[in-house]
């Protein structure tokens, strides 16, 4: 079995190409991709050919946020032909301790779709675990389906920083995890949440959510009681961090550089602010579909192109490019 696929050979080179497809084992599913979301980490790939300290060794299929239909199933599954689902990428051991004490998500066995030298999903049909295909609500357009996995993050994030009800809550970055964040702490009952960035198309958007959108500079705040950093800028994180009150949360979701200089550590102390880290999720699919579907998240506005799988190199140069992109979606079908 074979499948069109956009295969990263080096930086700046992706091409579409027939690659083979396995057949279904066990408890797995083939599924036929309908939809897949363009990630800060497939940019870095396609830029550089590292992200953090992972590096291209070999061609890959880039691609982790994915919808699409089960066409075919192994022996001892569950799902149905014809169900359409959402992909969870990142797929542990199982038998490790972070994976038995349920922090899966750690597993220092994992791996993830479209991580090299894992292939990923911008491909016409992939092969996962079952456990790892969360069945979509009925009527849940296929680009949405692809925002389910960022969505996820959003909800492990939320979760990580204990936003209860009645918080307020400052969010720095209004690029698609920031805003996602911000939805999700909304649905979790924080009773005021600020979102900031500097760019006026995110804002925009953000603010057409019902979101308190700020633009960066003018920020302005009274103490709050969590700060989830989503932007990628150190300094602003540093910044941030004067805005929260003394026993509050700092989250930090954007992707960490190796080693840093200038994070006020004597202010962490002196506050006891807790730091929270966050990596990927754990059990985070099945609340984010639920957040989607009944309203309380919207996805939807989020997609701001789409693009077939031929023009796949071109979406990764307007995703980085374009300032009015927030979400960039393939549709290897098309």
């Amino acid at each position: 079995m074979q499948t069109r696929a956009a295969v990263l050979h080096a930086p700046g080179d992706i091409r579409v190409e027939t690659v083979p497809v396995r057949e279904p084992g066990e408890h797995e599913v083939l599924i036929e991709v309908e939809a897949v979301g363009l990630c800060g980490s497939d940019l870095h790939y396609f830029e550089s050919g590292h992200n953090g300290a992972n590096e291209l060794r070999r061609p890959t299929v880039l691609g982790h946020e994915i919808s699409g239909t089960v066409r075919e199933t192994g022996q001892g599954g569950s799902l149905r032909t014809g169900t359409r689902v959402a992909v969870e990428p990142a797929v542990p051991c199982g038998k490790c301790r972070t994976c038995r004490e349920g922090r899966y998500n750690v597993c220092p066995q994992g791996t993830c779709l479209g991580s090299p030298p894992t292939d990923g999903g911008i491909a016409g049909l992939l092969v996962v675990r079952e456990e790892f295909a969360h069945e979509l609500p009925a009527g849940m357009p296929a680009d949405a389906g692809a925002v389910i996995e960022p969505l996820a993050v959003a909800c492990w994030a939320v979760r990580r920083a204990r936003v209860a009800l009645g918080e307020r809550v400052l969010v720095l970055g209004a690029g698609p995890i920031g805003v996602l964040v911000a939805q999700a702490a909304r649905a979790a009952g924080a009773a005021e949440v600020t979102i900031t960035d500097v760019n006026p198309f995110r804002l925009s958007v953000a603010a057409g959510l019902g979101l308190h959108a700020v633009r960066a500079p003018e920020l302005d705040i009274a103490p709050v009681d969590v700060l989830i950093e989503c932007s990628g800028a150190r300094q602003a994180f540093w910044s941030g961090l004067e805005s929260v009150r003394h026993g509050g949360r700092a989250a930090l979701v954007s992707q960490a550089p190796p080693t840093v200089d200038g994070l006020p550590l004597a202010l962490l102390q002196r506050r006891e602010i807790d730091l929270l880290p966050v990596f990927r999720y754990a059990h985070a699919f099945p609340p984010a579909i639920a957040l989607a579907a009944g309203g309380a998240v919207r996805l939807g506005e989020l997609v701001t192109a789409t693009f077939a799988l031929e023009h796949t190199a071109d979406a990764l140069r307007a995703a980085r490019t374009d300032p009015e992109q927030l979400k960039i979606v393939i549709h290897p079908g098309d």
